[in-house]
């Protein structure tokens, strides 16, 4: 075993065994174990084997699947019998790699998350190498399969499925209802379906790897998503093949990938079919995917969408794209859209010439190549415009109107308007392909973009910058890259080809409808803006007037002919063959366990070896002088430490320590001015951070231990280091038991708060204790050790004057420790290195570094009570505290763009006028993230105040109500502090 690594070879040291760690016999037990004892006999392998966990029908599957996905090690199996589950919890897989979650097939095992408490039905994180095969998922809240951060992901054999507006689908009826035709889909709301009613109150995404790298969805199907069936993002690699989506918003989607494939796919009764795109405002761009053998029929089902760019889609396109760069549509199906087969546009349709506010991302999709697609019965019906939408302002809504009203004859070229007379015939209608005829001109101004640091960003080979989150949003798109020297557009580089496709003569086979010109009047009455009414406006609108036809003219695409060249053929995907990291180490022994924990330890030491593996109860690591009181005294200097700003728990009392190992040092790390936003105070391994939850009643004299959560720093059998996070649930006995798999608790509390003085009250019947996965949910990020490492520790939020959080202890145990600056105290007591020489004030608090404020304390921060600076500063400090873990470019909502930090500005990242990523209930039915001066139209505020809905809860783990407090003040700012002036501010319009 020691020949492993340094981890282990440390563990070993430890233990202290006479012939190494494989050796026999008793021995002393050395220095770092004082008065300890080996139990005796040979020291136990610790290392298990890979394992199948079975997981049966029943009341207790969601415990037992809850129990097996915590321990899941390289190689693990968990493994779903037949029938009906019914699982109240997420099925999550976090920080692991070769794993395998089975079915017994698509039909015979079906996992339902109707009554799941979590959004997500089955959920991978950071997962190197897993494969789900073989069982279906039913209403799920929010998506049905995500994966994100993997690498090596396949979903074979899985379908996704709501009940839709339906009856539930139960144990009694699946097996009649997991198969969905598509006879005749529903045009508008109301409309009869024979076999699928689709519902906007369905979840988000069926199938979603995201932010992922070579992914294979294979056999699979999804139906009934209110946003998309079956959707790749931000992901490189990727290939979905033999899927079918149906009765979903968008079918499939393709969206900021880097290598992306369709192959031999059907979509059918969606609202549109398949889509490739690129979203702005998020993590990276896309570029190059190829469509190939998919039939794309049937996708007439009108919009059932929440909001965000999918519901602006019309229903009856086969394909569409915007903005992406480099396709091959080739040798596809498309039959039955009621507007276009092939829906070609751009961003500058939808936000208008240069007003597209992410400059990193090309409104426009080039690159594009159609040919030898059969193509049938297209823009028979386009869909009527929602008039009340319109008059809201989502002129989007009246697009497919206005392709309909450009069939009109070309009056801007005589010698082409007798011949374009016939266009009479399609008036209100729409065609096979349909183009926007939107490019943009060279910006010769625009210089090339560079990132925080002033250095050009990475280019492709063709010039094109190659953006990522990580770069500023410069102030214009450069755009020299698609254009010589002269100023003319290389084509058909930066072009499209369209060739070789069979027509049928049953619709016209090609419109380019110009954009909006000639329907600017239209559109300022739609906007109510009476702008147009000066001159030179006018004059503007009379010159679209004349380009308001739409042309007929294919030709235009005909790349053989105008440059004596196609665009090649672009590359099929293919997914390497799986490599293991061997950073996870295989599950340790049961009889390992018993031997380090049930060790005899010193009365005021740490079991130190302990530390290696996860106890069975917390007290057998001997943390406390009191192990049935996690507030008494810590042993072996552990410092009991608070925060400024802390994360809301349904109002717990929260008591935290920081054992750092004797004669060890944690590193001063702070936020460098936003280049290190996540990173908290370095600590040593063997390093345990131990925070208690209790529910506090001042008026009864009582407080109600709960959990205490550690994290421990460890080091694996590489000799890298990660962080253990172990939940304790406490008895009634007073003893804290392991429990891996989460729990839940009734507690009330009635309490004056240390900081703001606030008398709070209530109660809840479920405050829920995440399981480990949960863990690592929040406290992961790319940038970090791996498993749990600390949020809470970071310099700007210790920097302040110790403080319990309750006065239950008064001077006792943690309550007598002095009242003094932690930072300050932490050098003295030589527990911190690298910290600058700290000037503390009156308050304590260390004035010359960072520090976050009290944000229920008016003018905590140095800013006037109650100004808009103040306002902003506090609102800002609850932010990062208790959305940023995730919100970040390295967490958990990394693909959101939606970015939380006290560093950055406020601005889209900051969600001004962002639109969000993903729907579903999530967006509860608004438009863009926060809608300056209007917190009743903000997405963030609907999903701060939710309670009991897992779809918009957020924070979505360890609350059960909302923080009533925080979301006052989150109104307060929305309403009162950001207005106009705010960078992105005009992008709600």
């Amino acid at each position: 075993m020691c020949e492993r690594g340094i981890g282990w070879l440390s563990l070993c040291l430890l233990l202290g065994v006479l012939a190494g760690c494989g050796g026999s016999g008793g021995s002393d037990s050395g220095g770092e174990n004082p008065g300890g004892e080996n139990p005796g006999g040979e020291v136990p392998d610790p290392e298990g084997q890979g394992r199948v966990f079975t997981v049966a029908p029943g009341e207790d599957a969601t415990q037992a699947m809850v129990d097996a996905m915590i321990q899941l090690k390289p190689k693990d199996v968990l493994k779903f019998e037949c029938g009906f589950f019914e699982l109240d919890q997420g099925l999550l897989i976090q920080v692991t790699e070769d794993v395998t979650i089975e079915g017994c097939g698509m039909d015979k095992t079906v996992l339902s998350f109707r009554d799941s408490v979590n959004v997500t039905g089955l959920e991978a994180l950071n997962v190197r190498g897993i494969t789900v095969k073989d069982l279906t998922i039913v209403d799920s809240p929010g998506d049905a399969f995500k994966l994100k951060g993997v690498k090596w992901g396949t979903l074979s054999k899985v379908r996704a499925i709501w009940s839709g507006g339906g009856e539930p689908i139960t144990a009694t009826n699946y097996s009649g209802r997991l198969h969905v035709a598509c006879t005749a889909p529903p045009l508008n709301e109301g409309d009869p379906t024979p076999d699928y009613e689709p519902s906007s109150s369905s979840g988000r995404y069926g199938i979603y790897p995201v932010e992922s790298e070579y992914i294979l969805v294979e056999d699979s199907e999804s139906i009934g998503a209110s946003d998309a069936g079956i959707y790749v993002g931000q992901t490189d690699t990727t290939i979905i093949r033999n899927s079918r989506a149906a009765y979903n918003v968008m079918g499939f989607e393709i969206e900021n990938v880097r290598g992306g494939e369709y192959d031999n796919n059907i979509a059918e009764c969606n609202t549109g079919g398949f889509l490739i795109y690129d979203l702005e405002n998020i993590t990276r761009y896309g570029d190059t995917s190829v469509m190939v053998n998919n039939v794309a029929r049937n996708n007439n089902t009108y919009n059932f969408a929440h909001s965000g760019l999918v519901s602006m889609v019309p229903r009856g396109v086969g394909f569409i794209t915007l903005g992406y760069d480099n396709i091959e549509v080739y040798d596809n199906v498309f039959e039955d859209h009621s507007t276009a087969a092939i829906l070609y546009i751009s961003y500058e349709l939808i936000d208008g010439p240069g007003q597209t506010a992410d400059k990193k991302l090309d409104p426009y999709t080039e690159g594009l190549r159609i040919h030898d697609n059969v193509i049938r019965n297209s823009g028979y019906s386009l869909p009527p415009p929602d008039l009340e939408a319109a008059l809201n302002g989502d002129v989007q809504t009246l697009l497919p109107m206005m392709i309909g009203l450009k069939n009109l004859p070309t009056i801007n070229d005589p010698s082409e308007l007798l011949g374009s007379l016939d266009n009479l015939f399609n008036l209100g209608r729409g065609a096979h392909i349909i183009w926007d005829g939107l490019l943009d001109d060279l910006d010769a101004d625009c210089p090339y973009p560079v990132d925080a640091n002033g250095d050009p960003v990475p280019a492709d080979a063709n010039g094109k910058p190659i953006h990522t989150n990580q770069h500023p949003n410069p102030a214009c798109h450069y755009n020299a890259y698609k254009f010589d020297d002269q100023g003319q557009r290389k084509l058909p580089q930066w072009g499209s080809c369209i060739h070789d496709n069979q027509f049928d003569e049953d619709s016209v086979p090609y419109l380019n409808f110009h954009g909006t010109d000639g329907l600017e009047v239209v559109m300022a009455l739609a906007e109510q803006d009476l702008s147009l009414l000066d001159p030179a406006e006018l004059l503007e609108v009379i010159q679209g007037l004349l380009n308001l036809p739409s042309d007929r003219k294919l030709e235009d695409h005909d790349c053989q002919a105008r440059f004596g060249k196609l665009l090649a053929p672009l590359p099929r995907v293919t997914i390497p063959p799986f490599e293991p990291s061997g950073e996870h180490d295989p599950a340790v022994s049961e009889e390992y366990v018993k031997f380090l924990c049930e060790a005899e330890t010193a009365q005021n030491a740490i079991n130190r070896p302990a530390l290696a593996v996860d106890c069975p109860r917390l007290d057998q690591y001997n943390l406390f002088a009191d192990p049935a009181n996690p507030r008494s005294l810590p042993h072996e200097g552990g410092v009991p430490f608070a925060l400024n700003t802390k994360l809301f728990s349904d109002y717990a009392t929260k008591y935290r320590v920081a054992f750092i190992p004797p004669g060890e040092q944690a590193v001063y790390q702070d936020g460098q001015g936003g280049a290190n936003p996540n990173g908290a105070i370095e600590f040593p391994l063997g390093t345990v951070l131990a925070k208690t939850f209790a529910f506090t009643d001042e008026e009864q004299g009582t407080e109600q231990l709960v959990e205490t959560r550690l994290l421990i720093k460890r080091e694996n059998s590489s000799g890298n280091a990660y962080w253990a996070g172990l939940p304790y649930i406490w008895d009634e006995d007073g003893v804290a038991r392991l429990a891996m798999g989460g729990g839940a608790r009734a507690v009330s509390w009635h309490y004056r708060d240390v900081d703001s003085g606030a008398v709070i009250s209530g109660d809840t019947e479920r405050y829920n204790i995440p399981n480990a996965n949960q863990c690592i949910t929040c406290h992961g990020n790319d940038d970090q050790a791996t498993g749990s490492p600390p949020i809470g520790p970071k310099p700007r939020n210790l920097n302040l004057a110790y403080r319990p959080e309750s006065t239950f202890m008064g001077d006792q145990g943690q309550g007598g420790f002095p009242r003094v600056n932690q930072l300050q105290y932490w050098v003295e007591q030589g527990l911190l290195a690298g910290a600058p020489q700290l000037q503390i004030d009156s308050r304590g608090v260390a004035t010359n570094v960072p520090r976050l404020p009290h944000w229920n304390v008016a003018g905590d921060g140095g800013e006037a009570a109650h100004s808009p600076a103040d306002i902003e500063q506090r609102l800002r400090a609850y932010m990062e505290v208790n959305c940023q873990h995730c919100h970040n470019d390295k967490g958990a909502a990394s693909n959101t763009g939606y970015y939380l930090d006290h560093f950055r500005d406020v601005d889209a990242g900051y969600g001004i006028c962002k639109k969000p990523t993903a729907t579903g209930g999530g967006s509860c039915g608004r438009q863009h993230v926060v809608v300056p001066g209007n917190s009743a139209a903000s997405i963030v505020t609907c999903r701060m105040e939710a309670e009991h809905d897992p779809q918009r809860m957020m924070p979505p783990i360890a609350r059960s109500v909302a923080d009533d407090e925080a979301v006052a003040l989150l109104r307060q700012w929305i309403d009162t502090v950001v207005d106009d002036s705010y960078t992105n501010a005009g992008a709600c319009q």
